[in-house]
């Protein structure tokens, strides 16, 4: 008597693969949980900055120090940090709906979603590129101005390097993604990806209050 072995290897095939991150039933996938040990260490590095930043304001008896507060991009350009702000929540919004979309099996949707998140994150990093050279070569305001611009350039630059990092794992997920490697129940990467996201979000709003906003209200130097 035979068995036919050869219609149920395929099917047996998929359900490994679709259960991939479901193997430790019970537990939080090893790779999901060392992004998000990863985002608790970049939570404390950007807290560390922060800190650093607010030190300056109160010791200082004038902050930002006197001649830098023209140089507030809040101030003299009100509408890119703000441009900048709607791209980033925007993207975040889409990365939200691509992980929606795979957790529910639409391979097709989830692909959509991170092609827009990728185009608004290298969005981003065009407006912050222009930012920094309208303060550079239009107001002489590097990071070699006073404990103002190294801590501006300090917390921006950071923060842009963390997008440019997102932005490579956005591209790789959606390489992935159109290679047909994700499913309802394979997907860890994609959740990894969204989590960091986010971060990466929320730190450009508390940096945008912080840097731009405070500074504009409180006046700057008299």
């Amino acid at each position: 008597m035979t068995t036919n072995t050869g219609a149920l290897e395929p099917q047996m095939a998929e359900e490994e693969i679709d259960s991939g991150h479901d193997a430790q039933r019970g537990g939080m996938d090893p790779a999901l949980l060392g992004m998000m040990l990863f985002i608790a260490s970049e939570v404390m590095f950007f807290a560390a900055l922060f800190a650093a930043y607010f030190n300056a304001s109160a010791t200082l008896p004038v902050f930002p120090p006197e001649g830098t507060e023209e140089f507030i991009n809040l101030l003299k350009f009100p509408f890119l940090p703000l441009i900048m702000t709607a791209v980033l929540l925007t993207s975040s919004v889409t990365m939200q709906v691509a992980t929606m979309r795979i957790r529910r099996g639409d391979r097709r949707g989830m692909n959509r979603a991170i092609a827009v998140t990728l185009a608004l994150g290298a969005f981003f990093l065009v407006l912050w590129a222009s930012d920094y050279a309208i303060l550079i070569t239009e107001d002489d305001f590097g990071i070699d101005s006073g404990v103002y611009g190294t801590l501006f350039y300090t917390l921006t630059g950071f923060h842009g390097a963390h997008v440019i990092g997102g932005v490579i794992g956005l591209a790789v997920i959606l390489s992935r993604g159109i290679a047909g490697q994700f499913s309802a129940r394979h997907h860890v990467a994609v959740e990894a990806v969204h989590y960091y996201w986010h971060f990466v979000d929320v730190v450009w709003i508390l940096l945008v209050t912080v840097i731009y906003i405070l500074p504009m209200l409180g006046g700057g130097a008299e």
